[in-house]
């Protein structure tokens, strides 16, 4: 049986916001729906539908995840969900820290896990964040000093 894998966009002093919201990273979701339809309107093709295959799917909300649903051969879901995590800031005191964490569930494909690295590029860019890959690798989208 397939592992779970994880990736993590945490939001760190230096990013552009301190804290997220599942309505944030829904309308992000949104926003990158929109942004491909249009490259696609410009190339005459349906490239919104190549670049996001899923749909929203809602749990009830005292849960902090959604999961991205697709009907297409090549894809099936990816979970999205936001929290917090403690940690010690730089002069030892308590500081907490706000990520979006995406999760491969067993029945994730391939596909699902080159779009779910997609997303987590997308998202850590607009969010200025840290992003922890499914890989341990870290990549820096934040201005560092």
């Amino acid at each position: 049986m397939k592992s779970l894998e994880n990736a993590f966009i945490k939001l760190v002093p230096a990013s552009n916001t301190q804290s997220v919201s599942l309505d944030v990273v829904k309308d992000l979701f949104s926003y990158y729906k929109e942004i491909t339809r249009k490259t696609g309107q410009q190339l005459d093709w349906e490239y919104d539908n190549a670049a996001f295959p899923y749909h929203i799917k809602e749990t009830n909300q005292e849960h902090n995840w959604f999961y991205l649903k697709s009907d297409h051969q090549k894809y099936n879901a990816i979970v999205v969900g936001v929290g917090q995590e403690a940690l010690e800031g730089d002069n030892g005191e308590q500081i907490e820290q706000s990520y979006i964490q995406v999760t491969l569930p067993h029945v994730s494909t391939t596909g699902d896990k080159g779009k779910a690295n997609e997303f987590c590029k997308f998202l850590a860019k607009k969010l200025e964040g840290e992003l922890h890959l499914f890989n341990g690798r870290i990549m820096y989208f934040y201005k560092r000093k």
